[in-house]
């Protein structure tokens, strides 16, 4: 029994009803899910004449089923040379089959090749899935427990419920039929109670739901609305309900706390799963199967009123959803769970673990380990405190040892799951006007100046980054014509970040100089040493901070002092004041932690360029003097 159990009752209520007109023996195994004999009869029906590209796809399938991958890959490779007929959902079982033939640097090689045409954030997330998984960096280890309840047949979908644990079961009971594909009763909920160690026991029909002859399944309490959502077959008068189509879906009902029943979610032709409420948010997320999947099946929130429906289902987006399924959401601690068979995973379904940031995104999603994950189905994940920094756990797994198809495994831990890792999300910012900048490259370090994340600003100025946990980094972000940034931060101001917009704001190098006798300057107010004097007073030291603040976020400016008097006095000793004003200048920038290399001269021109006609024996109003009497910081590079 595998986890897609509802996609299978999906696809085969529609089998059912569509004609068999035109197909081959080999099809109809197929559509009847006996993998073995279809891939059977196709190698005899190829031996006469070739398969049809949508056959050979089908092949590729049964082959995967029935874990023969290297015959999968080379059909989903060939596949994948025609674009009209490979789906995005076959492109992910190509991958899975390759992880599982050949080394990973050759999927990496083959994503890399594909990069314009996948999303940014499937390569992102594969990328850093595979980083953290190679190091294996801060897991936690897990001690899961087989509980006693399990039956022979498939056992998922664990939820708390007060002091027990519902959870959703195929054995036979309550006069339930037998549902043909699988050959195990229809979909059940059951309760079980939870002993002080996790252990569940003494599982029976979980009554406060109406019974039903079909599918009742993924169940989830709310504490706060007191509500319980789950999912169950569409049926009218007892019957099962079809669409115009001839397919039977999955509806997603809720029963509250005085016992009445509403559907919430409901579509003849569309199935939904594994619903989640979240009160903070009053969003109920779900997993479906619209036409707008990023693959196969996605995961959905839709607002609510206390679990009324308010509006449209919104997709979670490339971050979250994959070309593969993901299932089974739950939120816990700001951190979001679900369970995907995405490419980079450790085989089948895996846990993975993201967190929801302040402007509802997501970051990376990752994958919570070995342990936890196998290379067979993992899913259904939930957690809650046992105590002080102690936790309960359940999900379901096909793993090898079970004692069914899909069983529910225990588990305690000290510590949060998943591998630590620092997210962080913000823009890159004009400091004066406040609009974004883009393409600013921004580079991570850790504390020995290894680069370990480089990437660029987007359209506004937005970026995000997520890197394994360090112990402490360094971010430096630069552009051209942009001031330098670079801060590095603790692991305590790391932590502190979580959760928090990061803004980088930015002096633009243009708004910064202005010409002004034909050269370009820095901006600054007009200033003056006192008379006679080359001291830098408190008036000069307010502009000549701005230069050093200049200085330090442009390392790699150049600067000149040019330095004037008026013609008072004679031409020699004005030149020679001039010269002491540029070394005084210069003096008090150095002083500040200006650079040697960054002032490449400091000189006077006395009355050399004088701006009027107020030269020696003319008679000028002291204003005109004063028009004289000036000092630049040029740029020079």
């Amino acid at each position: 029994m595998k986890w897609n159990i509802f996609l299978i009752f999906f696809s085969t209520a529609t089998f059912l009803c569509l004609g068999q007109e035109n197909r081959s023996k080999g099809d109809n195994y197929f559509y009847a899910y006996e993998y073995q004999n279809a891939i059977e009869a196709y190698t005899k029906q190829r031996l006469k004449h070739p398969l049809s590209d949508s056959q050979n796809l089908n092949l590729a399938d049964a082959y995967f089923k029935m874990e023969s991958y290297k015959n999968a890959s080379k059909l989903y490779l060939e596949g994948n040379k025609k674009d009209t007929t490979m789906s995005v959902h076959r492109f992910n079982k190509m991958l899975q089959s390759l992880t599982r033939t050949s080394d990973k640097e050759r999927v990496i090689t083959f994503l890399r090749t594909k990069s314009t045409v996948l999303s940014s954030e499937l390569i992102e997330n594969s990328s850093f899935n595979y980083e953290l998984m190679e190091g294996g960096k801060g897991n936690l280890h897990f001690n899961l427990f087989n509980v006693p309840i399990n039956s022979p047949q498939a056992d998922t979908s664990p939820a708390f419920y007060k002091d027990e644990l519902l959870f959703s079961s195929s054995r036979f009971g309550d006069a339930k039929n037998t549902y043909i594909p699988t050959g195990e009763s229809y979909l059940d909920i059951y309760a079980a109670s939870i002993d002080e160690n996790g252990a569940v026991n003494n599982a029976s029909t979980f009554s406060k739901i109406p019974f039903s002859e079909f599918h009742k399944s993924t169940p989830y309490y709310s504490v706060e609305l007191q509500n319980i959502f789950y999912i169950l077959s569409n049926t009218e008068d007892d019957e099962m309900a079809f669409d115009d189509n001839g397919k039977n879906a999955l509806s997603l009902g809720m029963l509250d706390k005085s016992g009445g029943f509403r559907f919430l979610l409901r579509d003849l032709s569309t199935s939904f799963y594994y619903p989640f409420f979240d009160a903070e948010s009053n969003r109920l997320y779900f997993s479906a199967n619209f036409d707008d999947s990023y693959g196969g099946t996605d995961i959905y929130y839709v607002t609510t009123n206390n679990g009324q429906i308010m509006s449209a289902p919104t997709n979670l987006g490339p971050r979250i959803n994959s070309p593969g399924n993901e299932i089974s959401p739950y939120l816990f601690k700001g951190d979001f769970y679900f369970s995907s068979d995405v490419f980079y995973g450790l085989g089948g379904m895996d846990v993975y673990k993201s967190n929801i940031t302040l402007d509802s995104g997501y970051s990376i999603p990752v994958n919570l380990g070995k342990g936890i994950n196998t290379p067979k189905d993992d899913f259904g994940f939930i957690i809650k405190e046992s105590g002080e920094d102690t936790y309960l756990g359940y999900l379901a797994s096909n793993r090898e040892g079970g004692k069914g198809g899909d069983d529910i495994y225990g588990f305690k831990i000290n510590g949060i799951p998943g591998l630590k890792t620092f997210a962080l999300r913000g823009k890159t910012l004009n400091s004066s006007s406040n609009d974004g900048i883009s393409q600013v490259q921004i580079t991570v370090l850790n504390t020995t100046g290894e680069i370990i994340k480089e990437l660029s600003s987007k359209e506004a100025g937005a970026f995000s980054l997520e890197i394994p946990w360090q112990e402490g980094i360094t971010i430096k972000a630069s552009k051209e014509k942009h001031s330098m940034f670079s801060m590095s931060l603790t692991p305590e101001q790391m932590r502190d970040l979580k959760g928090v917009l990061f803004n980088i704001g930015f002096e633009v190098f243009d708004d910064l100089v202005e010409e002004k006798e034909g050269q370009k300057v820095i901006k600054l107010s007009e200033f003056y040493f006192d008379k006679g004097k080359s001291v830098v007073n408190a008036a000069i030291a307010l502009e000549l901070d701005k230069v050093v603040e200049m200085a330090r976020k442009f390392p790699e400016i150049r600067l000149a002092i040019a330095t004037h008097t008026d013609s008072k006095g004679s031409s020699s000793s004005n030149l020679k004041l001039s010269q002491s004003r540029s070394k005084a200048i210069q003096s008090y920038l150095i002083k500040k932690g200006v650079s040697q290399t960054t002032i490449v001269e400091a000189l006077g021109y006395g009355e050399e360029k004088l701006t009027n006609n107020c030269v020696n024996g003319a008679y000028c109003l002291d204003f005109l003097h004063k028009q004289n009497e000036r000092t630049f910081i040029k740029i020079v590079r």
